[in-house]
């Protein structure tokens, strides 16, 4: 087969492979938006279910997320942020230590939520004593994005050039001034794309929340109380409140209008900071 043949073949399976998946995400997106767009209103977003789910609206439930995902995320930045710095620039790349964690870290990245789950209902519910909480339930998803954000930013710090390092070194500035104006402002592309990768996750998970932050409709009042957050109440919905699909497909396009807005803001958050650091 001639080369140029060769290459028409395999660029043509590349392109079947992106239409047919383009098409397939655009026609779940479509059959939500029409589901669930006409149920979407202001008296939706702030009241309380009523009927199982079935009428009312998800504010309570739109409130348990956003604290769940603020925990996991006041937990998880700094830790994996911290642990990718020390992975990067304070440990030998092919010391055994350093391999044996990133073994790990790509070894529980692939773990199933639900072990995650089974781990947080025991250690944070039970030997913790937190129980069914939001604060139990943002623990345990700050557990499960961990290893993915820590191997992200690792990434994105590895490959940021070394004569940027060095010449930053050679104009006598420190470590922690060179890490902080050069090394994360040029990583912070990776370190987004994994930010949002672990947030769309953690948003969008189900198994490891039945398991710690609860099914309570009510809106909280403390991190200690239990909260259903959206993935768990459109999974509720669909599968055990009979004719709950209609409230179901307006969560989850809500769930999608939240997760396009995050990542806009995380984009345009990126952007100024990229700019500045490039002035400073």
């Amino acid at each position: 087969m001639p080369i140029n043949l060769k290459d028409a073949l395999l660029q043509g399976i590349i392109w079947f492979v992106v239409i047919l998946t383009t098409a397939i995400f655009a026609w779940l997106l479509f059959d939500v938006i029409q589901q669930g767009w006409k149920l979407i209103s202001f008296d939706f977003l702030r009241q309380a279910p009523l009927q199982a789910g079935r009428t009312g609206g998800i504010g309570p439930v739109l409130v348990s997320t956003a604290w769940v995902v603020l925990i996991c995320l006041m937990v998880a930045l700094p830790i994996s942020i911290g642990a990718a710095i020390w992975l990067n620039r304070f440990t030998p790349a092919n010391s055994r230590l350093s391999r044996s964690i990133r073994l790990s870290l790509d070894i529980l990245a692939g773990v199933p939520s639900i072990v995650f789950g089974l781990f947080g209902a025991a250690f944070f519910g039970i030997t913790l004593g937190l129980g069914f909480s939001i604060l139990s339930g943002g623990l345990t998803l700050a557990c499960m994005i961990l290893p993915l954000m820590i191997r992200t930013t690792e990434a994105g710090l590895a490959a940021v050039p070394s004569d940027w390092t060095n010449g930053a070194a050679a104009l006598g500035m420190g470590h922690i001034s060179s890490l902080w104006h050069i090394q994360l402002p040029a990583a912070l592309p990776t370190i987004l794309a994994g930010l949002l990768l672990s947030l769309g996750r953690a948003l969008s998970e189900t198994a490891a929340l039945l398991f710690t932050s609860g099914y309570v409709t009510r809106f909280p009042e403390s991190w200690l109380d239990s909260g259903r957050v959206l993935s768990v109440h459109i999974y509720d919905l669909a599968m055990n409140v009979t004719g709950g699909n209609g409230a179901a497909y307006a969560s989850a396009l809500t769930l999608i209008i939240l997760l396009i807005f995050i990542n806009g803001i995380a984009m345009r958050l990126a952007s100024h900071v990229q700019q500045r650091s490039i002035h400073l």
